[in-house]
């Protein structure tokens, strides 16, 4: 029976993997396979088995792939110079260059991979994403459309069926609705949107979080909850809209007011922990699907044990991407027990798996939708929001107030500092937030800003002077040409012109990075890559894209020296993918790339049955060795 399934996998694998490249060009394939076989009957004289198996025993494991297009992401002309193999021993790349080449490395304990014609990249980074927020089930319960008359039938339906469903708190959650429908809704006359849930479900409390995740619409059960009443006054960082006459709050929370409420939501119980663990783990698994190997978790609610979650995919070995986490800086609370609560958290490393709580996530203003985006000049659009009587946005926190956590956490003990992420839209909020790095600046430091959706021309070149990292999403359909025309009735159409200044930033010689803020905008980091070289004057080439995904990114962590390309000796993280992007006639159709698979540290972490990807390790022969290799299967 043995030598039937040794001839049988020799047979069906030497037919699937088409020209095989042996190591032995003396033997022909009759020969070997009479040598395997005789290895098998015990031939002492062909095989002497028990030195065979010293040799395994001694041999280190490695994986060798072979015929592919290899962009290793290293060099300044590396998009003109794929390599044909890599090999892959003890979780590092050992070597890259052809497959005869590669093929020389073949030892009993190889497994041999023929990409025919596949490409390999370096894993992705996602630097700014929500991992545990976005897969978690607890905050999706209803699921609202955007674009829709809150209003409407569809949502009051949807209220009905969905309360039941909820799990993990008494809160009634959901969301996905769209701020501007809200807008609308209210200059319109509509009645005030507390009153559209009351209508349906008067009793529980109800929060929806807008897709953006800057404002919830709630009910008046939730407002009461939350003690929210027409005497409240404002507080750092948020609005409460109100109704014209009476001054109620009329249901509409925008920024740190909105994060608040859900804290009430929210609270920590063992049920709410389960399952936030449940919902990272899939989302680690949404990651991997996706080619994404490293990630900045933008905003960890560390009230909520969102870092507790981290901490057991952790424990138990299930992280399987690199993650450094972003402590989110609540608005509201007060800056001394603050600053010393994150100090208290921040570790900068995990013997036990690739976790980082070594990040600080800041907003500095707020969105352009909602008028909440700090800018220099007024929007077009008045919504009269309570507390921002110059129509020109606000701050969630203020440059004064940024410099003091910057000073007191970018290096706060030996070998210890956070680099900060600061959430930054309006071109007012992105001058105070460059601003706040001039004033705190001290060598070494790596702090990004991200979105930067308006910025004024002073300050396009002071991200490169202040070594200040520009992270941009440009995966959503708001950030293409062809919403310029909506948004210039915010902003007028200068402004709307020279949104998201991707190129502006990066002639500069600024380093840039490209992310998702998934689930705002879809996580597939190939959609970004097709809208970062569809622009128009903001494009950039798909080279300067890739570099953004992987070796810059990998610099915002503080890990270029281990990833972010694949160089011999960095650690093997990679994705095999079914188009070479880097082709010019893929250009068109980079977002319908297909991940194949995705290695971390050498390890598979996602594989996807394909047409490209052969084993074909039972054709590779080296001399004495001539039955171990089929024992891969």
């Amino acid at each position: 029976m043995k030598i039937v399934k040794y001839l049988m996998i020799f047979g069906v694998l030497g037919f699937a993997a088409g020209k095989s490249i042996p190591l032995n060009q003396q033997l022909s394939r009759k020969d070997r396979l009479l040598k395997r076989i005789q290895c098998i009957l015990g031939d002492q004289q062909q095989c002497d088995r028990r030195v065979l198996e010293q040799r395994w025993y001694r041999e280190e494991a490695s994986t060798i792939y072979i015929n592919g297009k290899i962009y290793t992401v290293h060099g300044q002309r590396w998009n003109e110079t794929p390599q044909e193999a890599m090999v892959v021993k003890n979780g590092k790349v050992s070597f890259i260059g052809t497959s005869s080449e590669a093929l020389e490395y073949f030892t009993c304990r190889s497994t041999v991979l023929n990409l025919h014609g596949a490409t390999i990249l370096p894993g992705f980074h996602d630097v700014h994403i929500h991992p545990l927020e976005s897969a978690s089930d607890v905050g999706g319960t209803c699921q609202l459309k955007p674009n829709t008359d809150p209003d409407s039938e569809e949502f009051k339906n949807i209220f009905r069926t969905c309360a039941k469903r909820q799990i993990g708190t008494k809160w009634i959650l959901g969301g996905g609705h769209s701020i501007s429908s809200i807008l609308k809704h209210i200059r319109n006359g509509g009645k005030p949107p507390r009153k559209i849930i009351d209508e349906v479900l008067p009793d529980v409390p109800v929060v929806m979080l807008e897709e953006t995740s800057h404002s919830v619409w709630v009910n008046t059960k939730a407002l009461q909850l939350a003690n929210i009443t027409k005497n409240t006054t404002r507080r750092p960082g948020g609005v409460i809209m109100r109704e014209p006459v009476t001054n109620e709050p009329n249901g509409i929370l925008l920024e740190d007011e909105g994060i608040s409420i859900m804290e009430f939501a929210l609270k920590p119980t063992a049920e709410l922990e389960e399952l936030n663990y449940q919902g990272l783990i899939y989302g680690l698994e949404k990651l991997n699907t996706n080619g994404i190997t490293s990630v900045c978790d933008a905003r960890l609610f560390w009230t909520r044990n969102h870092d507790k979650a981290w901490d057991r995919v952790c424990r138990e070995d299930k992280l399987t991407v690199r993650a450094n986490l972003g402590l989110w800086a609540y608005p509201q609370k007060e800056d001394e027990y603050q600053i010393q609560k994150l100090k208290d958290i921040y570790t900068n490393g995990n013997p036990d798996c690739f976790l980082k709580k070594n990040q600080i996530k800041v907003y500095i203003d707020g969105l352009l939708e909602s008028t909440t985006a700090a800018m220099e000049e007024p929007y077009l659009e008045n919504l009269h929001l309570p507390g921002i009587p110059d129509n020109r946005g606000m701050n969630i926190f203020d440059q004064t107030r940024l410099t003091k956590y910057v000073r007191e956490l970018q290096h706060f003990a030996a070998g210890k500092g956070f680099d900060f992420h600061i959430h930054a839209i309006g071109d007012r909020g992105v001058h105070q937030a460059l601003n706040a790095f001039n004033d705190s600046w001290i060598h070494g430091t790596r702090h990004r800003m991200t979105h930067l959706e308006q910025v004024d021309e002073m300050d396009i070149d002071r991200f490169a002077r202040l070594n200040v990292i520009a992270d941009f999403q440009v995966a959503g359909n708001f950030t293409l040409p062809s919403y310029r025309k909506t948004l210039s009735k915010l902003v007028g159409e200068d402004r709307a012109y020279k949104s998201i200044p991707v190129k502006s930033v990066f002639d500069t010689g600024a380093k840039v990075t490209l992310s998702s803020d998934w689930d705002v905008s879809d996580l597939n980091p190939f959609v970004g890559l097709q809208h970062a070289i569809s622009r128009g004057h903001q494009s950039i080439n798909i080279k300067s894209a890739v570099e953004m995904y992987t070796i810059n990114a990998a610099y915002a962590m503080r890990q270029e020296d281990d990833v972010g390309s694949l160089e011999v000796g960095k650690h093997a993280d990679f994705v095999v993918i079914d188009t070479d992007i880097m082709d010019p006639s893929n250009k068109d159709s980079i977002y319908q790339t297909q991940v194949l698979q995705t290695v971390l540290e050498g390890e598979e972490v996602f594989w996807k049955r394909n047409d490209f990807i052969t084993d074909v390790t039972c054709t590779v022969d080296e001399g004495e060795c001539y039955y171990n290799g089929c024992d891969h299967y």
